[in-house]
C-alpha cells in the first residue's frame, strides 16, 4: 500500500505543478505603478481650461436669455390682458366715436354752404390742427389743413372743394358712372 500511496501523491503533486504552470502562463506580467491622483474638472488640471469656461459661459448666457424672454413673454402677455378688458373695450369705442363725430362735425363746419368757417384750430392730444381755405388765381378752393404734432413735425394736408364727387363722376346729364 504504501507504494500506491507515494504514487497517488506524485501524481497530486504533478497536477497540482501542471496547473500551477498553467495558470502562470496564461496571467499576464502583473507590474505595479505610482498611485496619482488626477482632477476630472478642469478649473483643477488645466487640461480643457479654455473649453470648459467657454462651455460654462455658454450656459451662463443661454440660461439669462431664457429668464429675459420669459420675462418679456409675461410682461406683453400681462399688456395684452390690460388692452382685452371690458373698461379698456369701452374707453377704446368710446373715443372712437367722439373723435368721429368731432370730424364729422369739423367737415360740416369747412363744408357747410350756409355759413362757411373760412379758417380756425384745435388741439387735439398736443397736436395742433390748423385749418384754412384759400381761393387759387383760378377761382378754385381747397382747404389746407396743417397738423404739427408735440415734437413740431408738421404734415399739410390739401383738399379740393367742388372738383370731386365720393360716389364716382358726375355726367353732364346728372348721372353717374360709376367709376
Amino acid at each position: 500500500m504504501k507504494k500506491r500511496e507515494v504514487t497517488d501523491k506524485i501524481e497530486i503533486t504533478f497536477l497540482v505543478g501542471i496547473f500551477m504552470l498553467s495558470v502562470m502562463a496564461l496571467t499576464p506580467n502583473i507590474e505595479a505603478q505610482e498611485i496619482t491622483h488626477k482632477f476630472k474638472n478642469p478649473s483643477f488640471s488645466g487640461q480643457g481650461t479654455g473649453a470648459h469656461y467657454l462651455t460654462i459661459e455658454n450656459q451662463e448666457f443661454s440660461r439669462k436669455k431664457a429668464i429675459e424672454e420669459a420675462l418679456e413673454s409675461a410682461r406683453k402677455a400681462a399688456e395684452r390682458a390690460e388692452d382685452n378688458t371690458t373698461l379698456a373695450k369701452f374707453i377704446r369705442n368710446l373715443e372712437s366715436r367722439i373723435y368721429a363725430q368731432m370730424a364729422k362735425q369739423l367737415v360740416e363746419s369747412m363744408f357747410s354752404n350756409d355759413n362757411p368757417v373760412r379758417f380756425g384750430s384745435f388741439v387735439l392730444e398736443g397736436s395742433t390742427v390748423t385749418y384754412e381755405v384759400i381761393t387759387n388765381a383760378d377761382g378754385t378752393e381747397f382747404i389746407r389743413m396743417t397738423i404739427i404734432d408735440e415734437n413740431g413735425t408738421s404734415t399739410i394736408i390739401e383738399i379740393p372743394i367742388g372738383s370731386g364727387y365720393f360716389g364716382g363722376d358726375v355726367d353732364g346729364d346728372g348721372t353717374t358712372d360709376g367709376g
